[in-house]
């Protein structure tokens, strides 16, 4: 009796052992904030351009745990696991027996990945006989042959000895399922046990292709004045599932933190293409994520089960939003053109290397990530957006966005939104000697910054002193606080429509 693939599929679908009874996942990301783009965890539509991302593996990985319920004979016997994760990592591996762990042990362990597809089938019926069905002139014709050749196109040999060359079906017909092709990735264990009968089982493993990573949503409301203001601060967990599986009703865990892992090597491909995206969100009446401590990482713990379907991204809430909690409104002005970041190997006398100067004023917002605001729980690495509501309509808006680190309790975060519109700075050299016999360099720089906004602004010159390690400021306009040993801050308040003017001589010797 012939068969078509779906029929197949559909009869080696009845073969499916238990389904899992509970799942549990644990996800680890290596992915940094902000650096996934949308075209890996999203559909995108078609388009005639090369997609870059299609193929890049996710920078993240899962442990998977999963209990099952299995039937084993006193002695040896044969477990298949099936609807696992297409990217598992089958060195991971361990199957635990929960009912009986002294009498139960595995003797070999194999993973098979051989899955049926139309290009295997034919690959496998090479010189059997089998039908292909043609669409000709409003009708179906069926072509019977030995199939002689699959590449590129089928080539069937009929009874009377002519060769037919085929290269568009509409189906094809095969007498069985060849053993050796599987519909699924399977685990199989050989496993010796004392006790016969039903056993509850647990099977770990490691997968790739899935990750997660925080989302910050944040509102930001003026405050009195142009440097404060109110912030709402939101947190979601962005997952993407692209492991091949999913993962039903499981109980879900999230690693913040840098663990290390061995090496791999780098491996081009193996990316797949985003079906569907779902966005689950949280339940006011259900447990949302609990945060602890575990080694030097931090852990969250998903209160409820929640649902992974394969090729998806779904967004959980990592924390309900803190109402009201209190930023200011930091503007930074670092005239430099280029950025100083290092000593030179022997003392900068090139007089025209800090002259380039730039115009931009910084903006950032500042806010504490502390109990009394409403937060107080570690923030893990991730993109922070913020948006601002127009009161004209009522419509947000976005400001500005950026990527934080993983952030403990009480600590500060700092938001980098952007350049100020109406705040503008100028910084030029006003003199300069340097004295090569007795090694020692001076110089004066001028420093204006004009405020055209209708209120006063607070702004910080930051200063680089990036000639040589060794130097001392002779002459200011006004005081400046040290930051570390090669920049200096010089806080000025500037009256509305005005300008402060910052100077200072630095004087350098080796």
């Amino acid at each position: 009796m012939k068969r078509t693939l779906a029929a197949m599929l559909a009869l080696a679908g009845l073969a499916t052992p238990v389904v899992a009874d509970q799942t549990a996942l644990t996800i680890y990301s290596s992915a940094e904030p902000g650096g996934i783009p949308p075209e890996m965890y999203r559909p995108t539509p078609p388009s005639p351009f090369y997609n870059p991302y299609q193929n890049q593996p996710l920078p993240g990985y899962a442990v998977v745990k999963q209990e099952r319920r299995v039937q084993l004979v006193p002695g040896r016997s044969v477990v298949r696991f099936t609807d696992v994760a297409a990217y598992i990592d089958p060195t991971t591996v361990a199957f635990e027996s929960l009912t009986s762990p002294a009498g139960t042990r595995v003797l070999e362990q194999n993973y098979q990945f051989d899955l049926v597809s139309n290009q295997k089938l034919l690959e496998r019926f090479l010189d059997q006989t089998i039908s292909i069905d043609q669409v000709a002139g409003g009708g179906v014709k069926t072509v019977t042959g030995k199939l002689l050749s699959a590449a590129g196109g089928v080539i069937l040999q009929q009874d009377d000895g002519t060769l037919v060359t085929l290269n568009g079906y509409s189906s094809i017909h095969f007498p069985a399922l060849p053993s050796g092709l599987i519909t699924r990735p399977t685990l199989v264990w050989d496993v010796s046990s004392a006790q016969g009968g039903e056993q509850d089982a647990r099977v770990t493993y490691q997968t790739t292709g899935i990750t997660w990573w925080a989302d910050y949503n944040l509102v930001f409301s003026p405050g009195e004045n142009a440097n404060s203001g109110l912030l709402d601060v939101g947190a979601w967990v962005s997952i993407v599932n692209q492991s091949g599986a999913t993962y039903d009703d499981a109980r879900l865990k999230l690693v913040a933190g840098d663990v290390h892992r061995a090496p791999r090597p780098q491996v081009y491909g193996g990316g797949r293409e985003m079906l569907s995206m779902a966005r689950g969100g949280a339940v006011a009446e259900e447990a949302g994520f609990q945060e602890k401590s575990f080694f030097e990482y931090h852990l969250y713990t998903l209160g409820r089960p929640t649902t992974l379907p394969d090729n998806s991204t779904k967004q959980i809430e990592l924390f309900e939003a803190a109402k009201g909690v209190p930023a200011e409104k930091v503007l930074v002005y670092s005239g430099l053109a280029w950025p100083y970041g290092g000593w030179w190997p022997s003392p900068a006398l090139d007089r025209d290397l800090g002259i380039p100067m730039s115009k931009e004023v910084d903006v950032y917002l500042k806010f504490k990530n502390s109990k009394e605001h409403g937060l107080g729980m570690p923030m893990p690495k991730g993109r922070i957006r913020v948006n601002q509501v127009d009161a004209d309509d009522g419509s947000m808006e976005f400001i500005g966005e950026d990527v934080i680190d993983h952030t403990p309790k009480d600590e500060t975060v700092l938001i980098n939104m952007g350049e100020a519109f109406d705040v503008v700075g100028e910084r030029r050299q006003v003199d300069f000697r340097v004295d090569l016999e007795k090694d020692w360099l001076d110089e004066t720089i001028e420093i204006k910054v004009r405020n055209h906004k209708a209120e006063p602004v607070n702004v910080i010159v930051r200063e680089s002193l990036y000639r040589w390690a060794n130097w001392n400021i002779t002459k200011k306009s006004q005081g400046f606080e040290k930051q570390d040993s090669r920049t200096v801050h010089f806080p000025v308040t500037i009256a509305p429509d005005g300008e402060a003017v910052v100077t200072y001589t630095v004087h350098y010797n080796w």
